[in-house]
């Protein structure tokens, strides 16, 4: 609690964050983006003429919602999904689904796994032994969204209203690096334009981000806040497949985030994301939130 506040009183942002996230429940929509948006870019929000890359993707929070949306990002439902687009084979298999944390058989489930909400992003659980398990450890962790409509904190709509349930997968694991790498393919207007990957997740030196082109050129792009892995991420044997697949899944959208995973040489669909940081990071360079922006091409961009 103390190295909290202490951090709070070095970087007072933080507190408007932390007072904004308790306003959520009873600020309007537009009114909410905009000052979120204020806090996290250092500048106003137009949301009637877009430009940037996160102004555009406020703009499709209110102005795109399709149906289908809801089911690209739930854990569950996506699955169905990505089966009838690309095919099961790229489906991460599911060990069980729950509605409440009291109908989980544990003895049922096997040695490694992973459990996770469906209905938000980035709530879950390992257990890499299960005779080590702490059931109650799983529940404190999985309970810290439940009650709670993520949808609220940034305003992404496809999460609107989604089913609580919790999702049990096999803990998969790769020969090379005891750290899965995913990569996470940005499309704009259903075109893939770049990916990037993220390594060293759970190592003591932190998340490592590396931004790639579609034919695996590394970037000079990256997000704020994140540094570039000092041993350059070899390229995923699957890229071009990757990259046909995001196209696929992205049809019809104005921008996407598809991401993949890579196992022993086996791709696996991971998730769907509409709106990577909420649209809410920056990039550095600074100049690629314009660029980025270009690249949405939405119905306002020929208003004045």
């Amino acid at each position: 609690m103390l190295s909290r506040l202490i951090r709070a009183l070095v970087h007072p942002v933080l507190i408007l964050h932390y007072g904004l996230g308790k306003l959520a429940p009873y600020v309007k929509d537009r009114t909410y983006v905009k000052w979120k948006y204020r806090l996290n870019m250092g500048e106003r929000c137009d949301l009637e003429h877009p430009k940037t890359f996160q102004e555009k993707l406020q703009w499709i929070k209110f102005n795109d919602r399709k149906p289908i949306y809801h089911q690209m990002v739930d854990k569950v439902e996506v699955k169905k999904f990505v089966s009838e687009r690309v095919g099961e084979e790229y489906v991460i298999p599911t060990l069980g689904v729950w509605e409440n944390f009291e109908d989980i058989d544990f003895d049922a489930l096997p040695n490694e796994f992973i459990m996770k909400n469906t209905y938000d992003s980035g709530t879950y659980y390992i257990c890499t032994d299960k005779s080590q398990l702490d059931k109650e450890a799983v529940r404190k962790r999985l309970s810290v969204t439940w009650g709670k409509d993520y949808y609220v904190f940034s305003r992404e709509w496809p999460y609107k209203g989604l089913k609580r349930r919790i999702i049990a997968e096999p803990l998969l694991h790769d020969e090379k690096s005891p750290y899965l790498t995913d990569y996470k393919f940005f499309t704009f207007n259903g075109e893939p334009k770049f990916y990037y990957t993220t390594s060293d997740r759970g190592a003591v030196t932190g998340l490592r981000e590396d931004f790639f082109d579609v034919n695996g050129n590394l970037l000079e792009l990256n997000q704020k806040g994140y540094y570039n892995n000092p041993n350059t991420p070899a390229l995923p044997v699957n890229l071009q497949k990757m990259v046909g697949f995001a196209r696929i899944l992205a049809k019809d959208t104005y921008h996407l985030r598809v991401d993949f995973y890579e196992v022993n040489g086996r791709m696996y669909v991971g998730e769907m994301t509409f709106f990577d940081g909420g649209g809410f990071c920056p990039f550095t360079p600074a100049k690629y939130n314009q660029i980025l922006g270009d690249w949405i091409k939405l119905p306002t961009d020929n208003l004045k």
